[in-house]
């Protein structure tokens, strides 16, 4: 089914809007209903805390009362609501890729995999099961059409800004996507939802924990995840940049690139971790000056603003969410991009997204590989 966005804020149409409770995505329902979409609420149950062990916390779109929230406002406003529970895709995907990646020394970013390969494929599955032309969230960013493609850019409010997750979204889920938040700063919509009679909403603390790991153990995670791992992983060597074993460790997959509290103190000549080797159980220490490298590759890439990127192409490249980003050239190799930081960069994490950007746009994104 193809859908075109042309004229979209002019022509309204039917949108499943993915609400969490959160107010982010309540506004974001609010506005497009009032603006004369027919909007049918949607709400993702990705995790079932009851069963999981750990924390009992409940946070973010999971929660039961998110749940209810959600429903509430569909209720208030008068459109349909319904509840999709994708646990089982979730699960296997996802938490598995977690696992997994934590197991291969590197450090992941479930946020992103779920936008790609879970809540949007959802999505525009319901979406297309009824009838929606669009489907909309309550990410801060931005999309529009340009020399026949979609591209996405940040949210005007830069702090909030929400880009950097969305890199691995395909042409058709973007032309079918509206983002109502990128438009505003995080007060406007504070305010918005106070006026709208929404104002414990408005005081609803924002959750940033990963959402099937609230209590952010993810070494708990981990242990409960997989069966002995704990025996299997502990007695691991420290060892410093020098290759010298300086001390013993809990074992190398709970440990993270630029992680400080290491349970043990080395003085400052050993003070962070700079790199993992799982082959060997060994966690490199060094100081915080080692941290900082000048190139890495991306790999896993998808191009959003052109459907390819010249070699030598001058970015804007981001290493981590709240990364501000550092001026790159980027080398083109085949299924991968070799990026050379004109600034030394701290903390790049085998397994995190790396998100180029040109301006405001984002050109489009990888995986950071091991070095």
């Amino acid at each position: 089914m193809a859908y075109h966005k042309a004229d979209k804020m002019d022509k309204k149409g039917k949108v499943l809007v993915a609400m969490s409770g959160g107010i982010d995505s309540t506004v974001t329902a609010l506005l497009l209903h009032e603006q004369g979409y027919e909007v049918v609420g949607i709400t993702m149950k990705t995790w079932d805390y009851v069963n999981s062990g750990g924390s009992n916390k409940e946070t973010g779109c999971c929660s039961l009362d998110s749940i209810n929230d959600a429903r509430q406002l569909a209720v208030d406003c008068g459109f349909p609501h319904i509840i999709l529970d994708i646990r089982n895709e979730f699960g296997d995907y996802i938490i598995d890729n977690f696992v997994d990646e934590y197991i291969a020394g590197r450090t992941p970013n479930p946020c992103v995999l779920c936008n790609t390969h879970i809540k949007w494929e959802a999505l525009l599955k319901r979406a297309d099961q009824l009838g929606c032309e669009y489907i909309a969230t309550g990410h801060y960013a931005q999309v529009r059409e340009e020399n026949g493609r979609y591209v996405v850019s940040k949210g005007i409010d830069e702090w909030k800004d929400q880009s950097y997750v969305l890199w691995g979204l395909s042409q058709e889920c973007l032309s079918r996507t509206i983002f109502p938040m990128g438009q505003y700063h995080k007060d406007d919509i504070k305010q918005m939802a106070i006026d709208r009679g929404y104002e414990e909403l408005a005081k609803k603390p924002e959750s940033y924990e990963i959402c099937f790991i609230p209590d952010n153990d993810y070494r708990g995670f981990l242990k409960r995840k997989v069966e002995g791992l704990e025996e299997q992983v502990k007695g691991g060597n420290f060892i410093n940049t020098k290759g010298e074993v300086i001390g013993t460790h809990d074992g190398y997959p709970f440990y993270t690139i630029g992680q400080r509290k290491l349970g043990v103190s080395f003085g400052l000549e050993a003070s962070y971790v700079i790199e993992i080797k799982p082959e060997t159980n060994e966690v490199v220490v060094g100081t915080k000056e080692d941290l900082n490298k000048q190139e890495m590759v991306v790999k896993g890439l998808n191009y959003i603003k052109y459907d390819s990127i010249p070699d030598n192409f001058e970015s804007l490249t981001k290493v981590r969410y709240k990364h501000q980003g550092e001026q790159s050239t980027l080398s083109i190799m085949d299924e991968e991009i070799k990026v050379l930081f004109h600034k030394k960069v701290e903390g790049i994490a085998p397994g995190q997204s790396a998100v180029f950007y040109e301006g405001k746009d984002v050109l489009g994104g990888g995986f950071i590989a091991k070095q």
